[in-house]
């Protein structure tokens, strides 16, 4: 059964041939970053993916020259009044990686430029990453008083290792895609101007292959993940507590602050 995916209004769909299905981020006057509604759409997608009997491989890419630069500042409640607001963010968070998991299809990332916060979670998590050897990522949390929440306390120790994890968890230190793929933390680095294409080569590569042998395998790969589950929830919940803290308020209005004065 195909599956609509019409209602999108953040995230464009490309059904290509032999069971690939493209899927771009699309704000790209605002480097992709993802907004309630994306966000709400990123919570969704995968499972979509997964009842698509159509979809025999997903390729998540970015429109224009970033991937994702992370959360929509401008829609951030500054003041810690919006409670529900982020009980809901939270729990769209955990159907974002949980739905990238349990996905039957392998799911390949174009990461053709920039990417960090939820959108940068998108790109690791998938099951193949393919990056620019020139994209700028980072994760930002802690440089804005939150703890590293959303998947990078899970992830990034399990891609490379503890010491780097922790290098660039706490420091924010930014790194480029030679040296993501250089530690782990990504497949495949390609100039930028053959991302996509070598991700889409990747998933017709996939494409031939049998889906139940790919099914079982990225199910016995992904234990690893769900092994680490426990990580993955305290740091979003130690995520949530520290939005609520005097200095991510004070981060957050300084920088919302600086981007009305542009």
């Amino acid at each position: 059964m195909s599956i609509d995916f019409d209602s999108f209004e953040r995230i464009l769909v490309d059904r290509r041939d032999d069971g690939i299905a493209l899927f771009t981020l699309n704000r790209p006057k605002r480097m992709n970053v993802t907004d309630a509604r994306m966000h709400a759409e990123l919570a969704v997608l995968f499972r979509l993916i997964d009842e698509d009997e159509t979809i025999r491989v997903a390729v998540i890419t970015g429109a224009g020259k970033a991937f994702s630069a992370g959360g929509d500042l401008a829609e951030i409640d500054t003041d810690g009044s919006d409670y529900a607001g982020t009980i809901r963010m939270m729990r769209e968070t955990i159907q974002i990686l949980t739905g990238m998991v349990e996905c039957r299809k392998p799911i390949v990332s174009a990461i053709n430029g920039a990417a960090a916060g939820a959108g940068l979670a998108v790109g690791l998590l998938a099951d193949i990453s393919v990056i620019a050897e020139d994209a700028v990522i980072a994760d930002g949390h802690t440089r804005i008083g939150l703890a590293a929440g959303d998947h990078a306390a899970l992830l990034w120790p399990l891609l490379t290792s503890m010491a780097k994890a922790k290098l660039y968890l706490l420091t924010c230190r930014k790194l480029d895609g030679r040296e993501a793929e250089r530690i782990g933390l990504v497949s495949l680095a390609v100039p930028r101007e053959r991302v996509l294409e070598e991700a889409l080569a990747v998933a017709a590569e996939l494409a031939r292959r049998s889906p139940l042998a790919l099914e079982l395998t990225k199910r016995s790969l992904n234990h690893w993940i769900r092994d680490g589950m426990a990580a993955f929830e305290a740091s979003l919940a130690y995520e949530v507590v520290t939005t609520f803290g005097p200095e991510a308020r004070e981060a957050l209005g300084a920088i919302l602050a600086a981007m009305k004065q542009r």
